[in-house]
């Protein structure tokens, strides 16, 4: 079964995409996309959700 996890940052500057994104794959979650939420009166984003995936172990019988 696959599994889904999303980690939302409110500080979205490249550092902490970076170091979300290294801590979250090296504990055995695949990137698998980005989503911004924008601000109307600013072009950086507010927030930032990253998406990731893994596929569920079976349980032991």
């Amino acid at each position: 079964m696959l599994q889904y996890k999303v980690v939302e940052l409110a500080n979205v500057t490249e550092e902490a995409l970076e170091e979300a994104l290294n801590e979250t794959v090296a504990t055995g979650w695949q990137f698998d996309g980005m989503q911004f939420a924008m601000r109307e009166s600013s072009k950086r984003p507010a927030m930032a959700f990253l998406l990731f995936t893994r596929e569920d172990k079976p349980a032991a019988d």
